[in-house]
């Protein structure tokens, strides 16, 4: 499988993105790491059949985390990281919208 078929893995849908696709017509991804400005926009136009007026992307670190575990009545604390990941914005052209949930209906 080749980057271009993998640039975008998955929507951000959280509540910060969900004000901006509202107020400023900009949408969350996280995308690959490798993938640069001019993929993201191709793979956004050709997925959702929108016109994109400008790509941000941001390398996002990953974090810092702490497990315990407990292994034969022993207890075990391990330090661990997450993987880092890339976030892209995506602002689309006036009168663009992507509906990701699909089967609403406006009234």
């Amino acid at each position: 499988m080749s980057i271009k078929e993998i640039i975008i893995i998955k929507p951000l849908l959280t509540e910060k993105m969900n004000a901006l696709q509202e107020k400023e017509r900009k949408y969350g991804f996280i995308i690959h790491p490798k993938a640069n400005k001019i993929e993201v926009k191709k793979a956004v136009e050709d997925r959702f059949g929108v016109k994109v007026e400008k790509v941000a992307t941001i390398q996002m670190g990953g974090k810092l985390k702490q497990m315990t575990v407990r292994s034969g009545g022993r207890v075990i604390r391990t330090n661990g990281r997450r993987s880092n990941w890339k976030k892209a914005i995506v602002t689309l052209k006036e009168g663009e919208k992507i509906d990701f949930y699909q089967g609403e209906t406006a009234v």
